[in-house]
This record gives structure tokens, sequence and C-alpha cells, in this order.
């Protein structure tokens, strides 16, 4: 008889978790995975699938704003928030269906409920069930930060914001980091009156200085109003639909909703960790080594738990290592150099490298390279706004570091290019491949 109920027991059903339980199965491993929400994790039920949604309509909305100009009569359209809202619902519904079906498929075993652990080799369910397994992994992800403060229930955050039962007319966004930006933008193209407070004067600390100044500059000239250097102090609420919130410079704000989207902690409070020596950082991340193996060497842990990088392919490419190198035979090393990311605000931010600050820190004076345009599009919408594109170089190897992009499509722009950067390919093998034209791409082989 096996000495465990399993070989493998997985506590968090996102992205990740999914990955790993199914890779695992297929080398023919016994698995089990518990979930206490839905399947899907972050990034389907409450993350970038929804959100995606939300930002292709904010999209559509302002292209149609301007579609006179190309002869298309728009008149008379309107957005149904209902309609909007029970979309996101069913595209929800239908990928999280898809999950629960590949996991069956590939015959592991789905425990609902919260799981803890209760020693190196046990789990309990919220339900009171025990499994013990050989090799137990942690993918329970994060969760959104509230505000220590008087009334902070009268927020929501990201998890809630799918599901309001009408568009808020006034929304209050707390936070400096992507998502704050991302809803921020999204709301007021749909239609709401927006103020973006943060606590300092820094938004997406990560992301390249000049090019997170110019996508301040045009979200506020959309706009989003925004305050920098003050926090919430207190939120009251003054009637049936509005709130009232302090912030710490002494200002006051009325709005129908707040958003708390100031970051999120992994998801560690009650995961028992203690009883199998685990260690976290302060800020409850799992601390993992190379080969993501916590400080019991039977539990592991990956994705936005760990807090080493919270992004969805992160997190599908080390539960894929870990399946392969602890079930099947090996797994190559997990490179986190060069990873693409993006801030899908109108206009989107797109990133893979270096920023020209961390570059100048690690080489000293480095070699930039800017197009500064208005793209084609804007200019048949007569849309002002202009696009900027930045190359970071190497000064001695001639080496592209890094590639920072604002303007439309740049999401899907970046993708392939962060294959160039990723491949250390220099200026010169931009500046040798034919511009496709016309496009935004051919900005990126034609900076001088």
């Amino acid at each position: 008889m096996p000495a465990h109920d399993f070989d493998l027991f997985v506590i968090g059903a996102g992205s990740g978790g999914v990955r790993a339980a199914r890779v695992a199965a297929a080398h023919g491993a016994r698995v089990a995975i518990a979930e206490e929400h839905r399947v899907g994790g972050t990034c389907v039920i409450r993350g970038c699938v929804p959100k995606k949604m939300m930002a292709y309509a904010a999209h559509l909305a302002s292209d149609l704003f301007h579609s006179p100009t190309l002869g298309v009569d728009a008149e008379g359209l309107n957005l149904d928030w209902s309609a909007l809202r029970s979309s996101l619902a069913r595209e929800v519904s239908r990928l999280e269906a898809i999950y629960r079906a590949n996991l069956e498929r590939s015959e592991v075993k789905f425990l609902p409920g919260r799981a803890s652990i209760v020693s190196p080799h046990e789990v309990k369910l919220a339900s009171g069930e025990v499994y013990s397994a050989s090799k137990i992994l942690i993918a329970v992800g994060a969760w959104p930060i509230i505000p220590q403060i008087p009334g902070a229930e009268l927020g929501i955050t990201s998890n809630e914001i799918f599901s309001l039962a009408r568009l808020p007319e006034t929304l209050v966004v707390l936070g400096g980091g992507y998502i704050a930006l991302e809803f921020a933008s999204i709301f007021r193209a749909l239609g709401s009156n927006v103020t973006l407070v943060n606590r300092s004067d820094t938004f997406l600390r990560s992301h390249d200085a000049e090019v997170v100044r110019r996508l301040l500059t045009s979200l506020s000239d959309k706009g989003v109003k925004i305050v920098a250097g003050a926090t919430f102090e207190k939120i009251t609420r003054i009637g049936a639909d509005s709130l009232d919130v302090q912030l710490s410079n002494g200002d006051h704000i009325s709005c129908s909703t707040v958003l708390h989207a100031a970051g999120r902690l992994p998801k560690t409070g009650d995961l028992g960790l203690a009883k199998a020596g685990i260690a976290v950082d302060t800020k409850g991340a799992i601390c993992v080594d190379e080969v993501n193996r916590t400080s019991c060497e039977t539990i592991f842990a990956i994705g936005d738990v760990t807090n080493r990088i919270q992004l969805t392919p992160v997190a599908i490419r080390e539960g894929q290592a870990f399946a392969d190198r602890c079930f099947g035979n090996g797994a190559s090393a997990i490179n986190y150099e060069n990873v693409p990311s993006a801030v899908f605000t109108n206009p989107p931010l797109a990133a893979v490298g270096l920023t020209e600050e961390q570059a100048a820190a690690k080489f000293g004076p480095v070699t930039i390279y800017t197009s500064d345009f208005r793209p084609m599009k804007n200019v048949l919408l007569d849309v002002p706004e202009r696009a900027f594109y930045k190359l970071v170089v190497h000064p001695g190897t001639d080496q592209v570091i890094g590639l920072h992009m604002l303007g439309p499509e740049s999401p899907e722009i970046l993708q392939a290019a962060a294959i160039a950067v990723n491949g250390g390919m220099k200026k010169a093998d931009f500046d040798a491949t034919m511009a496709l034209h016309p496009s935004m791409a051919e900005e990126l082989v034609l900076m001088k």
C-alpha cells in the first residue's frame, strides 16, 4: 500500500496550482487539489480575464467617441453596465468550467474548501478531513490589502468590482500600482468621475519613470484627478449612495464608490505554516529556494504566495517546472530576467528588461533611444495623444537591455519584441530589420 494518500497535494487551484497538478498527474503521480473559492484563481475569476474585458469595453467606448471622424455614426450608443457585468460573469463561468474539466480529465481529485498544513506530510480541509501526501505544493496566491482605517469596510477591492450593481458615478481609487491605474483608466473611459489617490509621488515604481510620467499626463488629460502624497484617513457614509473620504492632507472627497487598490499580500495567514516550520518574510510571503522548496523539505510554494513576481505566466512556469522536476525527467531553470509586463490602461504601457534608472545604476551611463510620435490611428481620429517608445542600450556592447512602450496595442507589440531583448539582440539588429509600414511597431526599428 502507498505510504500516503497522494503523491502530491496542491493547496490552491489558480493558474499555477492547476498547471502543477495536471503536469504531475500526466507524469503518473496521484494528485489532489483543494480550493476554497472558484477554480481558476485570481487571473481567471477576479483578475486578468474580467479586467481585460472591461478594458476592451473602455477602449471601444473611447473609439466610438471619435468614430464620426471616420464616417461611423455612433450616436445613441450607451453603456449597458448590467449587460457588461453579465458578460463578465458568463466568461468567468465558462473558463472555470474548462479548468474543472481539465482537472477531471487529468484525473486530479478536486477537494472543495480551504486546506491548511498539519505536518510536513499532512493537510487538513476546513471540513475536518485530513489527507497525507509525499509532497505538498502551496499555490494560494495573494489577496488585496485593505487599509486599517475607520470605515475601510465601506470600500471594495478588485475582488468585488466586477459584480457592482451599477456603474459608479464617482469613484475614488487608493493606490499607485498597476491595479489602481488600470481601474482608474477603465472607469473613467466608461463614464465615471475618477480620483486616484497615492500615498507617494511615485506611481508604477517598477516601470521607467519617464514613461510613467507620460502615462499620468495622459490619464489626467482624460479627466482622472490625481492626488499624490496623501492616503485615506477615514471613510464615512453620508447618504444611501454617498461616501466621504477623508485624506491625510485634510481634504475630503465625496463619492459613490471607494476602491482599495494599494497592492496585494500573500494569503498565508491561516495556512498553519508554523506546524511544518515554514519560514515567511515580513510581508507573509513564503520563502523558497531556486527550486521553490520551502524551509520544510517536503513542502513547496509557487506563484504570488512567494511574492517573487506577481504575474500569472510566472506562476504557470513555476508550476510546470516543479511538476517536471519532482515527478518527471527534470526541468530547466526558470529565467526571471526580462519578464515582460503590461499595464492595461488607455493608452496601455508595456515593458521588458531594465528601466533607464536601473540600467544606469548597474552599468553607469547608458545609451537611450526614443520615439515620440502620434500613432496613425490617432491622426485619423483627430486625437492629439502621442505614443512613446524607449530603448535602453548597453553603452559597451550595443545590446538592448530594456524596452518600454506607451501607446495603442503596446502589449501586443511588446511580446514579440521581448523575444529580441531576451535573446540579447543589439541595437544594430533592430536597425537592420526592415520596417513594416504603416504600423506603430515600425518605430522600434527606426529609432536613431
